[in-house]
This record gives structure tokens, sequence and C-alpha cells, in this order.
């Protein structure tokens, strides 16, 4: 029998339900996983007398329902196996795991089995959905081990590795048993998925409602079990190393790995944060405070670290010429850190958390007088620092005067999550590409109306095709846009520079500096004076740079032509 889970093959599926002292929603279970047309294993992992008598009260083998008895308990991780065995032997192709303690909504059964159908070769998960009967200590336990499965994976295709809901390609299974140890208690589910995702098997999650019931029993054993699970991730952290060699050398073999070849344009590096890790900090954050949040982000920066060849190899490149000397991974590693620190920050900032005290304007007299001035200016901003931060710290009066130039189509997990807390974050904001015609005369009404244009000066248009100069920047000569200065030039207005920098001791230092009373572009040399100005902004910006390098957040290469 072709049981290769090809698409030349139809899938067999049935079910296997392991259960210790568990007996009381098996018959409603098993009435469901009947009703879909699955032959059912139940694995009696060595229930007391009165489940055993309950469980085994369920076998029928003419109705599609097999019960097996573990005469010793050996875990679920055994039980479930042992359960694949009989299914393997049977012939089945594919099976459903599905747990006895009734906490998983069997409405979404069908859904995992039209994925398993539409993907026989895949991991089919569920990713739970909870509601508020879930203990808080359970959910943040569940959130830890899933940074731990994205780092050891390299990956967030695992949204939840602790489901006991799912459909199982048997003969990849079949095949990891053969060559691998995995735990055969609670730190089965988690381990075997990632073995699983490292042997190259895909995995598809799929949401179902999942419940505590008041009146049910957990078989987790606080103490020896989590003492497994911690054993499980260190193996897995351990053999990360060897997986990670044999992963390049299968990659190699594809003729893949070669996405660096060139270095990416900043706009073409995408977002690296899932919409469901980005929720889960920001309630950490809230839950836990900054201290706290940073500690649980630091094992998912160093998977972003890790996974990152692109960001890792500008963050090094950088810091070389920023400091003089090459940097150690625990720098780059910090540098990391950093970044994730400034867009905790600027939610904090966003949601209320940073005092305004904690804030401090470098020259509040120039504040004022702009503050007073009811004509307009461009502010040129740059990634470095904190300006987000600096915005969120304004009145309402001085935010509503900003318009700011930006491109977040690759930020857009980040910037829904910002608007989700605090909507006026996308206030005034112009998302743009290119400035034409339509946007330079929107801009211009907006400063005739006293309105601060903001627009980034160390990043090169995104199309490519916009007017840029090379100027020397930390030693070397880097391709700055020349566009801030031509639409200051065109505005007729003071241009400064504002920046927002981290001090260490939980305050940040705004300091705003007028760059040019206006842009003047003579005829006769218009070109140089462009690259005036770009040679004496990155001048400025290098200073920066150099004061605090942590805090520098453009992870290409800042040099490539």
């Amino acid at each position: 029998m072709n049981r290769s889970g090809g698409t030349e093959a139809r899938a067999r599926i049935c079910a296997v339900v392991p259960a210790y002292n568990h007996w009381r929603e098996l018959p409603s279970i098993l009435e469901r996983l009947r009703a879909a047309g699955l032959t059912v294993y139940v694995i009696d992992d060595g229930s007391g007398t009165a489940a055993a008598a309950a469980i085994a009260a369920l076998h029928d083998p003419a109705g599609g329902v097999e019960v097996h008895r573990l005469p010793v308990n050996q875990g679920k991780g055994a039980a479930v196996s042992h359960g694949f065995a009989l299914a393997w032997d049977a012939g089945f192709s594919h099976a459903a795991q599905v747990d006895a303690d009734g906490q998983h909504d069997l409405d979404a059964l069908p859904d995992l089995l039209a994925a398993s159908a539409s993907r026989p070769e895949a991991l089919i998960s569920g990713h739970p959905i909870y509601d508020a009967s879930i203990p808080r200590g359970r959910r943040i336990g569940r959130w830890v081990t899933h940074v731990w499965v994205w780092i050891e994976t390299l990956s967030l295709q695992i949204s939840d590795s602790m489901c006991g809901f799912r459909v199982y390609p048997l003969m990849a299974v079949r095949a990891l048993l053969a060559r691998a140890a995995v735990g055969t208690r609670m730190d089965f589910d988690t381990e075997i998925m990632v073995r699983l995702f490292r042997a190259g098997v895909p995995v598809a999650m799929v949401p179902v409602r999942v419940i505590y019931p008041p009146e049910n029993t957990s078989n987790f054993r606080l103490l020896a079990d989590n003492w497994l699970i911690t054993r499980m991730h260190t193996r897995l952290m351990l053999e990360m190393p060897a997986w990670l060699l044999t992963r390049r050398i299968r990659d190699g073999n594809r003729g893949g790995d070669h996405a660096f070849a060139r270095p990416p344009h900043w706009s073409g590096l995408g977002e690296r944060g899932a919409w469901l890790g980005l929720w889960l900090s920001a309630w950490t954050a809230r839950l836990l405070g900054r201290r706290g949040c940073l500690v649980l982000l630091a094992p998912v920066v160093l998977w972003f670290m890790l996974a990152g060849r692109a960001q890792r190899h500008a963050s090094r490149q950088f810091l070389t010429r920023a400091t003089g000397r090459e940097p150690s991974t625990w720098m780059v590693y910090r540098h990391f850190m950093s970044f994730a620190a400034r867009a905790l920050d600027a939610f904090r900032a966003w949601t209320g958390r940073i005092p305004v005290a904690a804030v401090i304007v470098g020259d509040p007299a120039l504040l004022a007088a702009m503050r007073a001035n009811p004509a307009g200016a461009v502010m040129v901003v740059a990634h470095i620092g904190n300006v987000e931060l600096a915005r969120a710290s304004l009145d309402s009066d001085l935010q509503e005067r900003m318009t700011i130039l930006v491109h977040t189509r690759h930020a857009v997990n980040y910037n829904r999550l910002l608007r989700t807390y605090h909507p006026d974050m996308a206030r005034n904001l112009m998302q743009v590409t290119d400035i034409g015609p339509e946007t330079a005369i929107a801009l211009k009404e907006r400063a005739e109306q006293g309105g601060w244009i903001v627009l980034a000066g160390d990043r090169t248009p995104v199309g490519g095709g916009g007017r840029t100069a090379r100027v020397s920047f930390l030693g070397k000569d880097a391709a700055f846009a020349l566009g801030p200065w031509i639409v200051a030039s065109l505005l007729r207005c003071p241009v400064y520079l504002l920046s927002c920098m981290d001090t260490g001791n939980g305050t940040w230092r705004v300091d705003l500096e007028k760059f040019a009373d206006a842009i003047v572009l003579p005829r006769a040399d218009r070109d140089g004076a462009l690259r005036g100005y770009a040679a004496r902004y990155a001048a400025r910006l290098e200073a920066l740079a150099r004061e605090a390098p942590l805090q520098w957040y453009n992870f290409f290469d800042f040099w490539a032509r």
C-alpha cells in the first residue's frame, strides 16, 4: 500500500486519543471522531481502576473504536507513539491526535482534516484561541515555551507547540522516531513538532478554541514536567549547531542561500515580527513592565540576530566603523536588543507609560520659539535614537502641526499595534515612495499653514530612481538622499535637525538644532549645493552615530552601491 503522503495516494486518516484518568469527556469525543468517519485508537496510559474500567467499556472494534491499555503509566508521549505504531500497522497514512480532557473545540476538526488533505506532507496543528478560563500561569508558561521554540527553529511558523490537537503524517513520524529519542511525557508535543520541523516537514496552524473547564483535572506535574521540558529545550539548543550545519548543506545542495549576494535595499528587507508576537510583547509589557518584557524578549531577539544574516552583517559592519574596532558577538546582540528596547519604549510612550518629565528637551527656548512662530518648518530626522518617542511625548497641538513623510509598508504589523492602543499615532502620517508634484503641492500648503514637515534624511529613495549623492560617512562614501533638501528649497522653510537619544538612566534627550535658515540652490551649481547640504548632514549624523552607536537602527548595508 502506498502511504507516502504524496498527492498520488489517497490519505487514510485515523485518530489517536491518549487518556490517563480522563474518561468523562471521552464518549462525546469518540462520537465526534466517529461522525467524521475516523477509526479511533484510545490508548489508556495506565489509568487508575475506576477510570480504566470506564475507558475499557468504550472498546468497540466493530464500531471503529479500539481501546489499548498500557499496564503502567508511561507518559502522554509514549501513549501517542504507541497509537502511531498501531495506526501504521493498520495501514493508515495519517493520525489525528486528540487529547481526552475535552479542552479542544472539535468543531475545528473538519478544518484540520481539510488542511491535511490539501497538504498531506505537512504537520497540521491547532493554534489555541483561549477564553478567560485559562490560568494566568499557564498562559505565561506557554508564552515562554513559544519563545524557545522560535529560537530552536529559527522561525515563527510554529505559533503554538503545546496544542494536543493535530494531524501527523505517519511516514515522517515513523522515520523521526526511528532515529531520534523524543520525550515520552509532557515534553512530547513540543519536541516532536520541533524535530519534525527541523527534518523539513512543513507545519500549518489552524485556529481552535480551547477552554479550561472548572472540573478539569490536569496531569501536568509541576516540578517533574517542568524539569523535563527544561531538559528538552536544553537538548534542542545544544543540537542547533549540528542542525544548522545540516540545513546549510541541504540548502547548498539545492542551490539556495544566495539571497544576500547583493545587498538588499532597506525597503526590501520587510518586517520580521508577526502580529501575534508583537501583540504578546505589548501584553507582556503592560503586565510585567519594561524590564520584565525585555527579559522575555531577550531570546526572541537572539533568534532574530541568528536568523537575520543581512541584518547581523550590517550591524557588525556599522559598529566596526562607528567604534573603530571589530565588535564582539555580544555587542552585536546588544545592538539588536537596543532596537527591541526602542520599539518597546515607543509603544510605552504612546500608551502613556513614560512620564513627560523623562523626556528632556536640550534647548527648550528653541522649541518655545518654534511653537510661538506660526511659520512652517522642515524637520529632518534619522533612524538613530527614538524620534517616535519624542513625537509621542509632545502635546496634541504640536503633534497636530507635524506632517510625517513615512514608508511603513515594511513595518505594517508594528504600526498596526500602535494604532490599536493609540489611534492618534497615525495622525498626519503621509505614505510616500517618491515625492511627485502632487505631494510637493500638498506639503507646500501644509507648510504655508504653519505645519512642520518631518522626513528622514538617512535613507535613499524607495524606488531607487531618486536623486542621491555619495558623501563621506564614518570614513567611507555612502549614498544620501537629496530629497529632503530639494523639498526644503521648494517650501522655502527653515530646516531643523531633530533627534531623541536614550541617556541610559531612564530619560531621553531631545535635541533640536537649526540646520539652515533656508535651503538655497543656485542655478549655477545646484548639484554642488545639494551635495554640500548632504555632506553637512552626514557629518552631523556621524557625530551622533559615534556618540551612541548602539542606537543606530539602519540594519542594512549603509555603504552599498
